[in-house]
């Protein structure tokens, strides 16, 4: 049996509400610009030429002994090691797309209105950023020595069954923000196309279930160009992020440049009643906390990528210009738009869009959108498809494979209606609140488990057998431990994060529920169990 192998990347959420509210659900690269043009032109001819003509690679027909057909198949198969694409420039340009999303510039500049200098919103940055190297680096090396996508390395901590929780928390999330994130870039292409083309304004102007005719044709055109990609698996995506992360940066910083040249070279660096002393340093601590609880997804589930990667240098060097340097270059952006903004008219801008439809050519607007929108369609991609896919393929291994998953995950982001769900501060606030506060504890029972208690050694067959004697069958597929300290770390979590009274902690809500979950897990965990370290060589698959 031939198929192409479906393998895809996914969180940026955008932040709606108060950035400084529970945000719960809510990448050795230098080149001089000669270099760069001709890798970007290389990598655009090969993403031309993967998309056109795609290259099937053979698929097992049959479950390797001993595994069980209710927990393999050939997407949630370990890759091999041998042939892994997934080098230091690759790591990097997830980075590069992901931390420029347009959610992510909608709370850095919330920052700088609730009264944060631009020293100050540096600073929360880099705090931010040199934790979130550390927790995605060690997250990484899972992936890269197991090869094993995100469900599957639940079942290490949470056993062979009770990797459906964490693996269905992860997916319900993603599959919300794709929706949203679909929307938030068909709502750029609505108004470029009204700007190109105003008498489609008259296609606006009735609703559909919550959205306009115009709304209905910009959602349905992106969410196709997105399954279309996903059709295509890995290979096509990694090409897309190359050439993605490129325009990205060079769009950004070249409208950074014209915000700065307007305001005649010089910025405010502070709104006119900036936040001082005690105040002010308890604001960059809630900032550096919540720039961590965005990516609480991708620290969970950094090894659906890591397990293509060549090595970890590969790893380390991507994840260092990707995340402390390309976030401070991000921080630099936000505060040259922000602060060029307040002193041309005192006002703060809620995104970069406000700046792009003030661009007074039209073929320079024209193409600031469709960057815009290129970048949103690559968060997406990266950040909200890959879970519920896998997610799926977890839970139905004989039924769908990678790319039957991501069309029905797509589906049901397209039923939910997601634009409602987006101007719902009640559903954004508590329902994917709710959800997202379980994140933290999640991640701190599985990096309890995997580096406190195994030291790092997995035996990666048994993580696709249900013999009762396998390594991780626990009691009858779940590992009770696991479950009693993530229930009270979860609830305590939630609580924090949703509850008024805590609001003045509820922005460390995810680093609460991590420490706490990691904390019971490591005093109630079994210590006495011989743990094995054998590799995945045996039953695994090429890696795309």
């Amino acid at each position: 049996m031939r198929t192409v192998r479906r393998v895809l990347c996914e969180t940026q959420q955008p932040l709606k509400f108060n950035p400084l509210t529970t945000l719960t659900g809510g990448r050795n690269l230098i080149f001089r610009s000669k270099e760069t043009a001709c890798h970007t032109a290389e990598t655009w001819g090969e993403f031309m030429t993967a998309v056109h003509d795609p290259t099937p690679v053979e698929t097992p027909s049959s479950t390797p002994d001993g595994a069980s057909s209710r927990l393999y198949s050939y997407d949630l198969a370990p890759t091999r090691k041998e042939g892994r694409r997934w080098g230091a420039y690759n790591v990097f340009t997830l980075w590069a797309n992901d931390v420029h999303s347009l959610g992510n510039y909608a709370f850095a500049i919330g920052l700088f209105a609730l009264g944060l200098s631009v020293w100050g919103i540096l600073v929360a940055f880099l705090l931010a950023s040199v934790l979130l190297f550390l927790l995605l680096t060690l997250s990484g090396y899972m992936g890269h020595k197991t090869g094993v996508p995100f469900p599957v390395m639940s079942r290490i901590a949470f056993g062979t069954k009770g990797a459906q929780i964490p693996a269905m928390v992860r997916g319900l999330v993603a599959i919300a923000w794709f929706g949203i994130q679909t929307y938030l870039a068909s709502s750029v292409l609505s108004t470029l196309i009204i700007a190109m083309a105003p008498g489609a304004k008259s296609l606006d102007g009735n609703s559909v279930l919550g959205l306009s005719t115009l709304g209905w044709i910009t959602f349905l055109a992106l969410w196709g160009v997105q399954v279309l990609i996903v059709s295509y698996g890995m290979q096509v995506i990694r090409k897309y992020m190359a050439v993605a992360a490129p325009t990205t940066l060079i769009t950004m910083t070249a409208l950074a440049v014209w915000m700065f040249l307007r305001a005649d070279g010089s910025i405010s660096f502070s709104t006119n009643d900036p936040l001082t002393g005690g105040a002010m340093w308890l604001q960059v601590l809630q900032g550096a906390a919540l720039w961590v609880v965005i990516y609480g997804t991708f620290v969970l589930n950094f090894c659906d990528f890591t397990r293509s990667a060549k090595s970890r240098a590969s790893i380390v060097r991507g994840n260092v210009i990707g995340i402390p340097v390309n976030m401070l270059f991000f921080a630099g952006i936000v505060v040259v738009l922000s602060g060029a903004q307040f002193k041309l008219n005192g006002k703060v801008i809620t995104s970069p869009t406000d700046i792009v439809q003030t661009i007074p050519n039209m073929f320079l607007l024209a193409l600031a959108s469709l960057a815009l929108i290129a970048l949103t369609v690559a968060v997406n991609l990266l950040a909200n498809f890959v879970a519920p896919i896998y997610t799926l393929v977890n839970l139905f291994p004989q039924k769908l494979n990678f790319r039957r998953a991501g069309i029905v995950s797509a589906v049901i982001g397209l039923v939910i209606l997601p634009w409602n769900l987006y101007n719902s501060p009640v559903v954004v606030n508590y329902f994917l609140g709710g959800l997202g506060a379980l994140l933290g504890p999640l991640f701190g029972v599985i990096m309890a488990d995997y580096w406190l208690l195994r030291k790092a050694r997995v035996n990666v067959p048994d993580l696709y057998t249900e013999d009762p004697d396998g390594d991780y069958h626990y009691r009858s597929g779940y590992n009770p431990r696991a479950v009693w300290a993530f229930a009270p770390a979860a609830a305590t979590a939630v609580v924090i994060a949703l509850v008024p009274t805590f609001s003045v902690v509820a922005g460390f809500s995810w680093f609460i529920g991590a420490i706490l979950g990691a904390v019971l897990y490591a005093v109630i965990g079994d210590r006495k169990k011989q743990v094995r370290d054998v590799d995945g060589e045996s039953i695994a698959v090429a890696a795309e």
